[in-house]
């Protein structure tokens, strides 16, 4: 589910800093390794939520789109579909997948942020 950067992005820029020697009395050392851990845990969520959130997204984008297809294709086909006109950027199963995408990304970034608590609190489940 994360896009940019993506998974395979992320945990190889977090092996690069790993393999740079320590020196934990340098700043700036200490504020990446903090940025380190976020990604350790954003990794973590990603690998617990991210395939059941595509899945759930890929079935959303089947039945707006009407086809079958992985992610991806159906992602593509949706962006597509709204340049030519097809769907109406204003349709309520369009906003609601883009919602459902919206809290899915944020519990994966960012799971402490108030407003997905209170979306969550709402029922807006993914």
């Amino acid at each position: 589910m994360i896009s940019h950067p993506t998974a395979a992005e992320l945990a190889a820029g977090l092996a690069a800093f790993e393999a740079e020697p320590a020196t934990p009395e340098d700043a700036r050392h200490v504020f990446l390794s903090r940025v380190a851990d976020n990604a350790r845990a954003i990794l973590a969520r990603e690998a617990e939520h991210g395939a059941k959130l595509q899945a759930e997204a890929t079935e959303r984008l089947a039945a707006l789109l009407g086809q079958t297809g992985d992610f991806e294709t159906l992602n593509d086909q949706l962006c597509q579909a709204l340049r030519q006109g097809k769907i109406a950027p204003l349709a309520p199963a369009l906003l609601a997948h883009l919602r459902a995408m919206a809290i899915g990304q944020i519990a994966i970034d960012q799971p402490g942020y108030g407003g997905l608590a209170a979306l969550l609190d709402r029922g807006d489940r993914t």
